[in-house]
């Protein structure tokens, strides 16, 4: 029986012909990866170890993204004790305040992913580089100890399902709207632990900033990692953002998976994930009458330049709506500057929206956008639990850019065929 690409992957990290599902490997990793709030107690445990240096300086990137700028004294804390642990490690991925982004946009474009690559990170969504066809998932802080003083990583090896994409996604249908069709159809634990491989044709139809959205929510249906095939829009990117060498992996015909699902993406509609689980979806046709308090554009989901451009579409020469706090955050410094350097800034303003500097911030109801008792979000993040983005009697509805946009302009979930 043939491997899936996530199965080569690991064979060729773990020095092996070939693996099965199943199989427990120790893998050399190609980057480890931590936060502000997750690295904190990595650190004390690499302390523990005993170890004196990290195996490579340049395979282990830090970035404080989630509590910065530090929203309080425990988050000034934890971000000390990681700058410093950076600095007498001499990490050299390491992003200070005004060079960071959220890391999960920072890392690509940074080159420190290239396909082929194995990438550890102690945030669950570091499934995002299956986009570029490397095989990444999140693990724990003391995995993330262990992986930075040695360079290697236990796996169990993934079963996998397989999802064929065929034809055009319509107008205003984005990787956002995709992975939410198809969380809502596999549910929140459908592909647990398993490798969600996608395929077909309908692939050439997604930009880049669609696959990274649609890798970034395998975890949302319970995934040990998403992965896209690499094709040309892949080594474009890459030729973009990296001088990495990179090797490039193909399932076989004969590989096994799970189950198959094909999904035509041209019959897809706008979709949104209404409270309390990404799988709890409805088309934009079918939500009904939603007013809203708060809309939030950003995220390691959606925070990248070409959603900024299709909410400023929206936005451009129109008003929010009365009531609606619209805040937006471009996921790094670049895609910040470049946003501004294209006037999508100066649009956001003049619509009456707030526009801040990189944070994971209000999607973990860390800082920068907290919802109050009673209050309803429209946002383009990945997770919408109880209590994920402030009061537990609060509510999110996870959308597209597009959706966001658009509601923040009528005060109600909207399709942006209504503004358009």
């Amino acid at each position: 029986m043939g491997m899936t690409m996530t199965q080569k992957i690991l064979a060729a990290h773990a020095g092996l012909k070939e693996v099965k599902a199943g199989q427990l490997i120790e893998a050399n990793l190609d980057l480890v990866l931590g936060n502000d709030i997750t690295t904190p107690v990595a650190v004390t445990e690499f302390a523990k170890i005993g170890m004196k240096e990290v195996f490579d300086k340049n395979k282990v990137a830090i970035v404080p993204d989630h509590f910065t700028p530090n929203k309080d004294i425990k988050a000034a804390q934890q971000c000390k004790c990681i700058r410093e642990f950076a600095h007498d490690k001499e990490i050299k991925n390491y992003f200070e305040v005004g060079e960071m982004g959220i890391e999960h946009a920072l890392i690509p474009e940074k080159g420190l992913v290239v396909p082929g690559d194995v990438v550890i990170g102690a945030d669950s969504h570091t499934c995002t580089y299956g986009a570029l066809g490397a095989f990444s998932t999140g693990i724990g802080s003391t995995d993330m100890a262990a992986g930075m003083a040695t360079g290697k990583c236990w796996f169990k090896v993934p079963t996998a399902l397989k999802f064929i994409l065929k034809g055009k996604p319509a107008s205003w249908v984005s990787g956002k709207d995709i992975i939410l069709h198809i969380i809502g159809m596999i549910g929140v634990d459908g592909a647990l632990y398993k490798s969600m491989e996608f395929a077909g044709d309908g692939i050439t139809h997604l930009s880049m900033d669609d696959r990274f959205s649609m890798a970034n929510m395998a975890i949302e249906a319970g995934g040990k990692n998403g992965i896209f095939p690499v094709d040309e829009k892949t080594l474009e990117y890459v030729k973009n953002h990296s001088q990495k060498l990179y090797t490039i992996y193909q399932a076989d015909e004969d590989a096994e998976y799970e189950a198959v699902y094909e999904i035509d993406l041209s019959t897809l509609r706008p979709t949104v994930a209404f409270p309390h689980l990404p799988d709890n979806t409805r088309t934009i046709d079918e939500v009904g009458d939603i007013k809203i308090d708060q809309v939030v554009i950003g995220s390691c989901t959606n925070g990248r330049l070409e959603d900024l451009r299709v909410a400023a579409r929206l936005l451009k020469g129109k008003k929010v709506a009365k009531g609606v706090r619209t805040i937006i955050f471009p996921a790094t410094q670049k895609i910040y500057l470049d946003a501004m350097r294209e006037g999508l800034l100066e649009i956001f303003v003049e619509a009456g929206a707030a526009v801040s500097t990189p944070t994971c911030g209000p999607c973990l109801g860390g800082h920068m956008g907290i919802l109050a008792q009673g209050e309803r979000a429209v946002a383009t993040t990945n997770r919408n639990f109880v209590g994920r983005m402030g009061h537990p009697e609060s509510e999110v509805y996870l959308a597209s850019p597009a959706v966001a946009a658009a509601s923040a302009l009528t005060g109600r979930i909207t399709s942006p065929e209504e503004i358009a």
